[in-house]
């Protein structure tokens, strides 16, 4: 293959040539980034089934497409022509991403591939001077997490992950963070994160890679399995395509390449819980499963058969936070976040705000500018609004990696925690699970060779 590798050694060969400071600051090369308002960034989508299409569609009027890639020929097909339509011009179409890195054009990529392939993706962009849109949960490892940290500060690239609630929902999360920090229930004692429980599968057999699918390179990073397919499991459509054409679609049913609702819904969730309680910069002490259902047997942390979905269907996780808040994880309950203080509770989803002190606005509203000292701004008109005003200004937006990794740690730990079936104690200042060394061992994985991150 003639694709070039975007490395580490590459970056720096390049920073060394151009000047640091043309690297880290936008220059004439559309290579290093958005050069100013009266442009629009040259944008490609990495991963386009459903919520590639979805964020791709919200950012028509921010970005011009110049290309896309997907390892399903049928899914890429579909998306380009949604594009064309959507923008009034053709962009080009790959099977592999890494073509995509190696133009010059192209500032941004926005990925939306499984989970198991966003952080080799996003680092090798970022060393291909591009910024980086990544959907959540941003990384399948904590320790994946800390690398995109070091290449983000490294590069000097912009990088906005998908928790889109702290810009959308019509600014509900932001309201409820903002009467949480304006002492409207007092001292916070408990949060609760509903993010509901998934189904189990039955047996699914071995089926024939379709025609159009990639199967080898949809893998990458995870391990070498078989291609398993139901062919009435057909929950949606994704970009005009079946979701389940390919079951293992449904990758967030499986540890393999994703973490259940835990990383699913919980990158949501927590993500406000812990924005909410100032929580974004430490982590919790201690993590553990009160109650929880996993559909396969799991011998020292792994399933033991690798033909149903593998991932947790139902939990209660307590999480201890700091200033002894108690947070829940549950898949009982309304889906949202019930928010509980010493002076009264309120729930926040993204269909509603409701509870005594939201009611009490009424009489006594928030301060005019709460929700944009909350946002550090005015709030942008979407999440891509956001990461290309943060392209433009060099600052990093509201969704930033940072506070991002310490919340995914709080699910990540939650599915570790369930796996081993016992408590965890953590060290919020050094990242890793304290006197467990089985349990640390989960806190990476290797990449299969021939799929490692190129640095």
């Amino acid at each position: 293959m003639s694709v070039r590798k975007s490395t580490r050694r590459h970056f720096l060969q390049s920073a060394a040539a151009a000047g640091a400071a043309a690297v880290l600051i936008p220059s004439t090369n559309r290579a290093f980034g958005y050069q100013s308002a009266n442009d629009r960034p040259v944008f490609a989508t990495i991963g386009l089934r459903n919520q590639g299409w979805s964020i791709t569609s919200k950012s028509f009027k921010f970005a011009d497409f110049a290309a896309l890639a997907d390892v399903d020929s049928k899914v890429l097909g579909v998306n380009v022509e949604n594009v064309e339509k959507g923008q009034g011009k053709k962009p080009d179409s790959y099977k592999d991403y890494r073509k995509i890195l190696d133009r010059k054009d192209i500032d941004a990529v926005m990925i939306a591939t499984p989970d198991h392939w966003h952080t080799k993706i996003a680092v090798e962009a970022m060393y291909a001077g591009k910024d980086v849109y990544c959907e959540k949960p941003l990384t399948l490892t904590i320790a994946e997490g800390k690398l995109i940290e070091k290449v983000v500060k490294e590069t000097g690239r912009v990088f906005q992950v998908g928790t889109m609630q702290r810009t959308e929902s019509d600014q509900r999360f932001l309201q409820a963070v903002a009467l949480v920090k304006a002492g409207r229930i007092g001292t916070v004692k408990r949060v609760t994160c509903g993010i509901n429980g998934m189904d189990a599968s039955p047996v699914i057999p071995v089926a024939p890679v379709p025609e159009e699918l990639d199967w080898e390179f949809w893998l990458g990073p995870a391990p070498k399995v078989d291609y398993r397919s139901l062919p009435e499991m057909r929950t949606g459509y994704g970009g005009g395509v079946p979701l389940h054409s390919n079951c293992h679609y449904a990758f967030r049913n499986w540890h393999e390449y994703s973490g259940g609702k835990l990383t699913d819904w919980g990158a949501h969730h927590v993500d406000i819980a812990c924005w909410a309680l100032g929580a974004t910069e430490t982590g919790p002490s201690k993590v553990t499963p009160v109650e929880f259902k996993l559909p396969v047997e799991y011998k020292d942390g792994h399933p033991v058969v690798n033909d149903q979905y593998n991932a947790a269907t139902s939990f209660k996780i307590k999480v201890d936070m700091p200033n002894d808040v108690e947070m829940i994880i549950t898949s009982e309950g309304d889906n949202g976040i019930l928010f509980e203080g010493t002076e009264g509770r309120f729930f926040v989803n993204r269909g509603k705000i409701t509870g005594q002190p939201v009611e009490a606005l009424k009489d006594k509203p928030l301060p005019e500018d709460a929700i944009d000292a909350v946002y550090g701004g005015p709030v942008s008109e979407n999440h891509t609004s956001n990461f290309t005003d943060a392209m433009k200004s060099r600052k990093q937006p509201i969704s930033d990696v940072w506070s991002h990794n310490r919340m995914l740690e709080i699910c990540h730990l939650s599915n570790i925690a369930m796996r081993l079936n016992r408590p965890l104690n953590w060290d919020a200042v050094k990242r890793e699970i304290v006197g467990d060394d089985q349990a640390n061992s989960f806190l990476s994985r290797e990449n299969r060779k021939g799929y490692e991150i190129n640095m």
